[in-house]
């Protein structure tokens, strides 16, 4: 059993949870993962470490409220207990040979971009961060971002907070300008496809972080199969993290949306469903 240490939302849809792990704090590094299952009836399913504190035996997960695991783990509060957590699995990120890198988050992917620019900054890594978001009501870790950020860059689609565009606008402004190491990408398929374009142009070395296809979270199941390179390749077990320019996005962005229809209907019987327990408790 692992105790809930903090829970909070950070907007309407994504929320956060502290949980009390010693053994999983004391291996994490950014990048890797964990795998819970919230109560005895839960399913298994894979959450990328936003962060962690080893004096404290703490791991810290956030997370778009999307599903049953999802509305579960929001229903929790602090002193209340997750069932099972198992890791740190995957890789994580590689960090040696860069002195000049951008970090690219968009959306919940934030939440996995921190970490890297956190540890970029603790090692003293000159690290720019670039976060995009459909409107401000959306924008999660802004603060904490410019804590850690030698320059930072907030876009949003449609201009209500920060700068209005898309983040590939502020990345061309800055690859035209000088030469940077390495560039990190996190967040929607469609947005590190683009990027991954871009940086290809400028010959820049590119890693993006495949979480968002995982399912079990261990190879099994073949969920999170990604073509590298030509090769078959486990988000899970052989990433997260894989060169940019070699990722067949179209395929996976196909294989994303062969569900689509399956996950609109049983989230809205989840909905149901925990509409009708709220109704009982009343």
């Amino acid at each position: 059993m692992y105790k809930v240490i903090e829970k909070r939302n950070l907007n309407p849809t994504v929320g956060f949870l502290k949980i009390e792990a010693p053994l999983v704090s004391r291996r994490a590094e950014p990048g890797q993962f964990i795998i819970l299952r919230a109560s005895e009836e839960g399913e298994r399913t894979p959450f990328t470490i936003y962060d962690y504190d080893r004096e404290q035996g703490t791991v810290s997960i956030i997370f778009q409220i999307v599903g049953s695991t999802t509305r579960k783990l929001d229903s929790l509060n602090v002193g209340d207990y997750i069932l099972d957590v198992v890791g740190p699995l995957g890789k994580a990120v590689e960090f040696e040979n860069v002195k000049d890198a951008i970090v690219v988050g968009g959306g919940v992917g934030c939440a996995i971009a921190y970490p890297i620019v956190k540890k970029f900054h603790d090692l003293k890594i000159n690290v720019t961060s670039i976060v995009g978001f459909r409107s401000k009501d959306l924008v999660i870790l802004e603060d904490e971002f410019k804590k850690v950020s030698n320059n930072f860059f907030l876009m949003t689609d449609d201009g209500s907070h920060g700068e209005k565009g898309l983040v590939t606008d502020a990345l061309r402004r800055l690859l035209e300008k000088k030469k940077y190491d390495k560039v990190y990408v996190i967040g929607p398929l469609i947005m590190m496809k683009f990027v991954s374009l871009l940086t290809k142009e400028f010959n820049t070395p590119t890693i993006v972080s495949m979480n968002s296809i995982m399912v079990d979270g261990t190879g099994m199941c073949g969920g999170c199969r990604v073509t590298v390179g030509g090769e078959v390749k486990f988000a899970c077990v052989d990433g997260p993290d894989f060169d940019g320019h070699l990722i067949d996005f179209d395929e996976a962005i196909q294989r994303s949306r062969i569900y689509v229809d399956v996950e609109k209907k049983r989230d809205e019987e989840t909905c149901n469903l925990f509409k009708v327990k709220k109704d009982e408790h009343k």
